[in-house]
């Protein structure tokens, strides 16, 4: 064998076909499989007690948050039909999908927009080396569609994020597999900034279990503040947390929106955010500025306040460049 780990296609047909998950271990080796239960019971990859498999040191304490997202393929009486479960790493790939509506079977075809989109495509690798924010084309028949090419081989994670017309907002998830030579990446260590494009993005609050808070993102580029950034998905940011180990998608809220006559196009972007549970989450910023979309990633620890008390008031970030984003 190589000194990478090859999936193969048929590996990742067994996994899309009976709910197999790849394990993953610090460095390359070889790649466990192991039968996990139903989406609905939850999702693959978190170990008994809340405790994650690639976060061991997290765990989840009921009732102190929201529970994050996309933890489940079917849920509130829709499903995320995904017709792509399997793609080759490095290569182009039109990625298809649909959220069903379980009572009738048929792809769900009337959306309410959400920051000015009626469905958000995110894709991230099970290590959370790799992100891609996409926004997919949908036919008259409900099916969604979108070009994907994914550059490292492993396991990873779709979610849609939408709002049935009419209903609440849902995140669904399922899994995709990208067959190839496969080589996991550590999690980055933290860091009080992150840079991306050439653009310094800094991150200020704190990411509390169970606890609301607002963490703002301040923007500069060649060490001068970043104060006329454009509107994007209906805000001056958007920003995706997800919770290392199962991949936990959080709800993040904008603080203001372009043109409410009191938000400022930068430099500080600001959020507010609840951590469902301890442990290490991933932050990724989309912000556009002089008409490119910018991504920074950040990894941020959430502890309770008796095992922070002597931390620093800033949480940490993930510095270098985004691992991958897309539109």
């Amino acid at each position: 064998m190589n000194t990478g780990l090859r999936i193969t296609s048929y590996a990742a047909a067994l996994a899309a076909a009976f709910g197999i998950a790849y394990g993953v271990g610090g460095g390359v080796g070889e790649i466990s499989l192991r039968t996990e239960s139903t989406a609905h019971d939850g999702h693959a990859g978190a170990a008994p007690g809340g405790a994650s498999a690639a976060d061991p040191g997290s765990t989840a304490d009921p009732g102190q948050g929201a529970a994050p997202g996309g933890l489940q393929t079917s849920e509130r009486g829709y499903t995320l039909d995904l017709k792509t479960p399997a793609v080759t790493a490095g290569r182009r790939t039109d990625l298809k999908f649909a959220v069903v509506r379980d009572a009738t079977g048929r792809p769900l075809t009337a959306y309410q927009e959400e920051h000015t989109k009626e469905l958000h495509l995110i894709i991230a690798s099970r290590d959370l080396a790799h992100f891609q924010h996409l926004h997919p084309a949908r036919a008259a028949d409900g099916t969604w569609s979108t070009s994907l090419t994914l550059p490292r081989a492993g396991a990873y994670r779709v979610f849609a994020d939408f709002t049935p017309d009419g209903g609440e907002g849902l995140t669904l998830g399922a899994d995709l597999t990208a067959s190839g030579t496969y080589a996991p990446a550590p999690l980055p260590a933290p860091a009080a900034t992150a840079e991306a494009d050439g653009y310094e993005v800094s991150l200020r609050g704190r990411l509390s279990p169970g606890r609301a808070g607002e963490l703002t993102l301040g923007v500069t580029r060649d060490g001068k503040p970043v104060r006329d950034l454009q509107p994007y998905l209906g805000a001056y940011g958007h920003l995706v947390a997800l919770r290392s180990g199962d991949l936990g998608y959080l709800n993040v809220h904008p603080g203001g929106e372009p043109g409410d006559g009191t938000t400022r196009p930068g430099p500080g972007i600001s959020f507010t955010t609840t951590a469902p549970s301890t442990g290490t989450y991933r932050l990724f910023l989309d912000f556009k500025h002089a008409g490119r979309v910018h991504t920074a990633a950040f990894t941020v620890r959430a502890d309770r306040p008796a095992e922070r008390s002597d931390t620093p008031s800033t949480p940490s970030a993930q510095p270098g460049k985004h691992a991958g984003h897309g539109h």
